[in-house]
């Protein structure tokens, strides 16, 4: 019967660690899954002068380039030596992407706060009810 607990506390832990390794994504995940997504190459620079382009780029951040002639939009992922690198027409579909991600993002946050509102609370009395009278003095 001992053991029963013991086997609770284990799974509330690796319980725990999963949660929080589900937590811990970035912003910068997402915007590289995003940059994935609307069409961007995944380059890794080879020469010194790539390299130094990268270095110089702000990090979580798309930038334009010029670059022979042409503007490419860049987003840098120094910790894995990696540039996520598309043109207008991926910038424009990673732009909107970005856009209805927020819209999402909102939307979720809205129906979670709704529902809390729907919740009935009266049930306690609400806070300085009846309950709390004798705290009052």
């Amino acid at each position: 019967m001992k053991h029963l607990p013991d086997l609770w506390k284990r799974v509330a832990a690796v319980a725990l660690i999963v949660l929080a390794a589900g937590c811990a994504t970035t912003d910068t995940l997402n915007n590289d899954n995003l940059a994935i997504a609307a069409g961007f190459k995944v380059i890794t620079p080879k020469n010194p002068g790539q390299q130094a382009i990268l270095a110089k780029l702000p990090k979580d951040k798309v930038s334009p380039v010029k670059y022979q002639g042409s503007t490419y939009y860049v987003l840098p992922d120094s910790m894995n030596n990696l540039a996520y690198v598309g043109g207008p027409p991926q910038y424009q579909d990673y732009q909107r992407m970005r856009v209805a991600k927020q819209l999402s993002n909102n939307n979720l946050e809205a129906a979670q706060m709704n529902e809390m509102d729907a919740m009935d609370w009266g049930g306690w009395g609400g806070w300085g009810g009846p309950a709390f009278i004798g705290f009052r003095r």
